[in-house]
């Protein structure tokens, strides 16, 4: 992948120096592991269990058993969990072109908290989290999150993330982010060209404890050549530029592609 635009560099220095050498990610197998989709979710916001990924030791080996054996475990555990689709985004690099400070992530949305921690006590989800060490080696942060954006449906085959640390003041971020960033976000959705922005806060880790991250926000694109045209137009440049107005813990930013 090419080297993104130099001004992304010091905008996004703090996410890049979290950045450390990967391995390079192997092909993934062919199989059709896909997880359905449940119908539409009633109105309100949706809670998000995430798992992200580190590098792991073998590439190779992560997406062997990953395709061949965990996600076919997930996808025959998702009635029973009650999550109502899967997204499995792959990271290819930092925003400013570097090796991806993270390896993978998957998202399994619920229609509300309550189904979240519901699903999260089942027989099946214990399956799905007992069988994380045996393939993740390089270790994995997870949590759940609230939806805090609009609910978006449309397709979202290439990504740009930023994944928030814990702020200095989260009352001062909050207010911020939302008087000011978002709405930037929003003015310049028809010049960068994303179809699709999801927010969200999360609210703990797995077993309960205050979260490893703060906040995630996900602009989706029809494409990776859709992406890379959005992430060179001014009105990307100006959210990046925003960033460090309100960002005071740091902030990973990462593009990716889902699979």
């Amino acid at each position: 992948m090419r080297r993104f635009p130099s001004w992304l560099v010091p905008t996004l220095a703090l996410a890049a120096a979290c950045s450390k050498p990967a391995d390079k990610p192997a092909e993934a197998p062919k199989a059709d592991t896909s997880v359905a989709a449940a119908p539409a979710a009633p109105a309100g916001p949706q809670a998000i269990v995430t798992i992200i990924y580190n590098q792991p030791k073998n590439v190779a080996a992560f997406e062997k058993y990953y395709h061949e054996t965990h996600l076919p475990l997930v996808t025959s555990k998702q009635q029973e969990i009650g999550f109502t689709k899967a997204e499995l985004t792959k990271f290819s690099s930092t925003l400013d072109g570097k090796k991806p400070t993270f390896y993978r992530q998957a998202e399994l949305y619920f229609n509300s908290l309550d189904d979240a921690r519901k699903g999260m006590a089942t027989p099946g989800f214990k399956a799905v989290g007992d069988d994380l060490p045996r393939f993740a080696t390089g270790g994995f942060i997870g949590m759940v999150a609230i939806e805090t954006g609009d609910k978006g449906s449309a397709p979202c085959p290439a990504l740009v993330t930023v994944i928030y640390n814990t702020p200095k003041d989260s009352a001062a971020f909050e207010s911020y982010y939302s008087a000011t960033h978002v709405p930037m976000v929003r003015t310049g959705k028809s010049e960068i060209g994303f179809t699709r922005a999801d927010l969200t806060r999360f609210e703990s880790n797995l077993d309960g404890s205050a979260p490893a991250k703060y906040r995630q926000a996900e602009l989706c694109f029809n494409s990776m050549d859709d992406l890379k045209k959005g992430v060179a137009t001014p009105a990307f440049k100006q959210v990046g530029d925003d960033l460090g107005k309100f960002a005071t813990g740091g902030l990973t930013a990462l593009i990716g592609e889902q699979q």
